[in-house]
């Protein structure tokens, strides 16, 4: 509490603490979506078998609307990395130095959940467990690691983006817009190979209204915004009118797509559906963006005024302090849990939808809850270690890096986490995940963390 409270004192009068609550309020919605939506059954075998619940729910597709909220991840991503870069800038600092500091937070706490799964999988795999079984457990655990492959591709091309930014302003998110919606042609029409660029252009259009709404932030700042001498902005229009107006626009073109035109109701992947809303991204789940940044611009002020308040923002800094430990270690928490009571004799399957379903979504959240805890107890501290490093370097005069390498080691970290996104989850593989897919990781994590640590020894 005492580190908190001090934290929370040292907060610059500039900064944007909604963004910090929304990147906070998103992760906790994803864990707990990802868990509330969780049934639990039973193999031909007898052991416990997993899936979503949505596909036996059609009446909790509009449901979706709310709990899809990977979109508000990207724009407060977008605002913070618009914001961190340029502060950088204007100390001195260059994009490659932005790039390592960058990957000093979110790579660390990735190693470590790939390392543990893989040296947890090895162990069953000598204790006699079959290869493709191990390769199951490994692939629900992994669930959240294809976030990551958008979203350090986002932050690989934030220098290079933000500079088209800086040219062209909203332009460029709208020219991304296009590129998805020749996606959907392919997918709805053929061919389906055109939607392979939605995957970056859709989260990629997101993350720029982000580098729009920090301009807006910066100009109402002033000089505190943190924008250097020369920098040229186009902020996005956040007054009432305009977020009414995108939050109404939103919602009404996700109706006309997806009640009148060929899109699912459901903005989380449901299986059957002939489209799938977020991945890649569709036109469907941007409309909802546009829908969400309204609502987000007009609950700004509210939000902004409680955050001033020292008890909420100081729970606010301690959520972001190990956000992304919390989200990669969630479903790891809900396999824990299943194993311990499956062990106990203990474990739960009602039918999804059922009374005793809903019942139990009750103790299911809590207890999942505890287990989570236990979880961030232990590996949270990788996380928050690894972000006071990477704010202490900021800003600082370094000499220069080689860029290239440091564009190598994200590509290899990203290339390693779509191999293993892309793997089947009952492929045999005895460490549970794909070996060229660990190889390349650890080869591009040790990369990053090599010229880190040169990096800073000669600042």
């Amino acid at each position: 509490m005492r580190r908190l409270r001090q934290l929370a004192e040292r907060t610059p009068a500039g900064r944007e603490r909604y963004v910090d609550l929304l990147r906070a309020v998103a992760i906790c919605m994803v864990v707990a979506g990802h868990w509330g939506v969780t049934v639990v059954g039973r193999d031909a075998a007898g052991r416990p078998t997993g899936h979503s619940a949505l596909g036996d729910l059609p009446w909790a597709y509009p449901l979706t609307w709310v709990g899809q909220v990977l979109p508000v991840f990207f724009l407060v991503g977008g605002f913070a990395n618009a914001a961190s870069l340029t502060a950088n800038r204007a100390s001195g600092g260059d994009a490659t130095g932005w790039l390592l500091g960058r990957s000093a937070r979110l790579v660390p706490p990735t190693t470590v959940l790939l390392l543990v799964l893989a040296a947890s999988a090895g162990g069953a795999y000598l204790w006699g467990a079959g290869e493709a079984r191990i390769r199951t457990v490994v692939w629900f655990a992994t669930i959240p690691l294809w976030f990551l492959v958008p979203y350090l591709a986002a932050v690989a091309l934030t220098p290079p983006m933000h500079a088209l930014h800086r040219r062209f302003g909203l332009a460029v998110p709208v020219a991304l817009v296009g590129v998805v919606a020749l996606g959907d042609l392919g997918r709805l029409a053929g061919p389906a190979p055109l939607a392979y660029g939605s995957y970056l252009a859709g989260w990629l259009a997101v993350h720029q209204a982000g580098f729009a709404w920090y301009d807006a932030h910066a100009a109402a700042d002033g000089p505190r915004g943190g924008g250097a001498a020369g920098d040229t902005r186009h902020p996005l229009p956040t007054s009432r009118p305009a977020a009414v107006a995108l939050l109404a626009g939103g919602l009404g073109a996700l109706l006309l797509l997806t009640a009148v035109g060929p899109y699912p109701v459901a903005m989380l992947h449901v299986p059957g559906e002939r489209l799938d809303n977020a991945s890649p991204p569709s036109l469907a789940l941007l409309a909802l963006a546009t829908a969400q940044l309204g609502l987000i611009l007009l609950l700004r002020d509210p939000a902004e005024r409680w955050l001033r308040r020292t008890g909420p923002w100081q729970a606010v800094i301690a959520v972001n302090s190990v956000v992304l430990t919390v989200f990669l270690w969630h479903l790891t928490a809900a396999l824990l849990l299943v194993g311990a009571l499956d062990a106990l004799g203990r474990l739960p399957t009602p039918a999804a939808g059922t009374a005793a379903w809903l019942a139990w979504r009750v103790p299911w959240l809590l207890l999942l809850a505890v287990v989570l805890a236990g979880l961030v107890a232990v590996f949270g501290p990788v996380e928050a270690r690894a972000g006071r490093r990477r704010r202490a370097g900021e800003g600082a005069r370094r000499r220069p890096a080689r860029a290239g390498l440091v564009v190598a080691g994200y590509a290899t970290v990203i290339a390693g986490l779509l191999v293993n996104t892309v793997t089947p989850k009952a492929a045999p593989e005895p460490l549970g995940l794909p070996a060229p897919a660990l190889v390349a990781y650890l080869a591009g994590a040790g990369l990053l963390r090599g010229l880190r640590s040169g990096w800073g020894s000669r600042g």
